[in-house]
């Protein structure tokens, strides 16, 4: 039902039930926001959207009042800016001066707010919160005196990630955020997925740097520099750097990274093929015995460190199989160094992935081969952004330039694992391809896309017919767990933590809660429909790397290198 309600003197037309922010958004009046997130319900705390209504004595909160015929509101009003430039003020009272070192500098949206607000001077002056920085964590870093107590974090991590590593602590003028007991990181359930990173408008939560750690590799000669990047990383890089993304760009990353001193650059996505392939085996081994227990596969460590804390009688089911960055690591610690005759200890091996998760994944046990680990350190695609600015190179003005043998391309279907469902549609095609020498129905490929936080379809490969499950979001896996309970068979599951997959990693560039990046899914997806190497098994590079490096290499021939455990994990909670 629409009717019509007067803004600023004009009458704009709004929809019964609606609030009045999303009246005046769709209206293009924009209100200011600071507690408010995209499809979470509000709660009009930090008050930045406030505005008057005739009739009304008090300032009312655009996100949390629905619409009323009647209502006259005044959006701009003299009074309606002096509140809101007042709560920003007693943000700033006791927020620290240190703009120019802070990890949101020019995208803080407290800053945004002060600019618009025109807030030249401080005047409102209050006792600074002392520093406290928790850099317990791999993969976060958490900075109090920055927190202006918006409560994203906090809902986030319960309502998204059901993960409740963090909440408000305390009361009155000692309220802050923080895990269970008031505890660093370290000893909290977080699962440094860093969605808590990615909502957090001031810098009160951003990701470990590793930067410093490469630039100092990077000028040493006694180690040979190596690197890897997901499929994700150039689309990433382009939109850090405002270019319009295309396929070529990624070549143009490799001589990039050549340029900044890395000696060898391979693709993530050659990991990622193996990963789709030893799944697929691994499926059928499980189905042709007869065993209905699901396979539970993810390409997602913050996943399996969830699983670790909250659900450890499913960790039998989870595959061993690590992923595509550790598996693409312990190659390039073994058999690609046994072929350049470089020792494993001189190599220093760098990781640029969308997902903070994985600095945790190169830390855990199981990631290493006598006492080196797959991967010295990892980089997030804002932190490479970084270190390209750095050594001041001109993208724009950068050759095309291969990736290095033997890991220098993937197929399709490994930049489809990035997404959500992607993985499970790469096994099951692999798997189907190898029975019949044809793809599933388009129908049944549907189903694995639709977009829904849990769904469920049955798939006909050849002779087997295997029932899949997606839980994309972890909001999703009650609704698996119920299904499971009231009697459904799954053969494969798979999980992914962060909604969509890693194209909505915390390594990817800040972008506004308005957006997503649906366009660079469905990139993906005509990508794959057209690609020439749809399967990993279509893939020379893959077919290289079997048959060359693993075969002849007594060491690796096993590919034990590939697979890693899980273990319970004892957590405060």
């Amino acid at each position: 039902m629409l009717f019509t309600i007067q803004v600023n003197n004009k009458k704009i037309r709004a929809e019964k039930g609606e609030t009045i922010l999303s009246a005046l958004n769709r209206n293009g009046i924009i209100i200011p926001t600071l507690c408010r997130m995209k499809d979470f319900t509000p709660t009009g705390a930090c008050r930045m959207c406030v505005v008057e209504v005739e009739g009304r004595d008090r300032l009312v909160a655009a996100c949390s009042q629905p619409v009323e015929e009647w209502m006259k509101i005044r959006t701009h009003s003299p009074r309606v800016i002096t509140a809101r430039k007042t709560n920003v003020e007693l943000l700033l009272s006791n927020h620290p001066d240190d703009c120019l070192y802070c990890d949101r500098n020019l995208n803080c949206e407290l800053q945004r707010l002060a600019e618009e607000l025109n807030i030249r001077e401080r005047r409102i002056k209050a006792k600074k919160i002392r520093p406290m920085l928790d850099q317990s964590s791999p993969s976060i870093v958490r900075e109090l005196s920055k927190c202006i107590l918006c409560g994203r974090c906090v809902r986030v991590c319960e309502e998204v990630v059901t993960a409740t590593s963090i909440d408000f602590i305390y009361r009155g003028s000692s309220i802050h955020v923080g895990p269970a007991m008031d505890r660093d990181f370290n000893f909290s359930s977080c699962i440094n997925c860093g969605q808590c990173i990615i909502v957090c408008p001031t810098g009160a939560l951003h990701e470990k740097y590793n930067i410093s750690e490469v630039q100092e590799y990077l000028n040493n000669p006694e180690f040979m520099k190596v690197i890897q990047y997901s499929p994700l990383v150039p689309a990433g890089i382009a939109e850090e750097s405002g270019i319009k993304y295309s396929r070529d760009f990624d070549m143009v990353l490799n001589s990039v990274l050549r340029k900044i001193g890395f000696e060898k650059v391979y693709n993530t996505g050659s990991g990622t093929d193996i990963l789709i392939w030893e799944m697929a085996q691994q499926l059928k081994d499980r189905i042709s015995t007869g065993k209905r227990e699901p396979l539970f596969i993810s390409a997602c460590p913050a996943w399996n460190k969830y699983a670790e804390q909250f659900m450890p009688s499913y960790l039998p089911m989870l595959s061993t199989l690590k992923c595509p960055q550790q598996i693409a690591g312990s190659l390039i610690r073994t058999a690609i160094a046994d072929q350049a005759g470089v020792k494993a200890e001189k190599i220093f091996s760098v990781s640029v992935t969308p997902c903070t998760a994985m600095k945790f994944e190169a830390r855990r046990d199981g990631m290493m081969r006598r006492g080196i680990s797959d991967i010295d350190s990892v980089l997030t695609v804002r932190e490479l952004g970084r270190l390209i600015r750095l050594y001041g190179i001109d993208l724009s003005n950068s050759n095309s330039e291969q990736a290095d043998p033997p890991m220098e391309g993937f197929s399709s279907a490994a930049a489809l694992a990035e997404l959500s469902g992607g993985l499970a549609e790469g096994v099951i095609k692999s798997l189907c391809y190898s029975e019949t020498k044809s793809f599933p129905g388009r129908q049944h490929i549907k189903k694995l896309r639709t977009g829904a936080s849990f769904r469920e379809t049955v798939i006909p490969a050849g002779k087997y017919k295997i029932s899949v499950a997606i839980v994309d979001g972890l909001t999703g896996l009650e609704k698996l767990k119920s299904s499971i309970a009231g009697g459904s068979k799954y053969d494969l599951v798979e999980v992914m933590v962060c909604p969509g997959g890693c194209i909505n990693g915390a390594g990817m560039p800040f972008r506004s809660q308005k957006d997503d990046r649906k366009s660079l899914a469905r990139m993906i997806y005509q990508a794959g429909a057209h690609d020439a190497i749809a399967l990993p098994e279509n893939s020379p590079v893959m077919m290289n790397i079997y048959d060359k490096l693993i075969g002849e290499s007594s060491e690796i021939a096993d590919k034990k290198i590939f697979h890693t455990h899980y273990v319970k994990r004892d957590v405060l909670l």
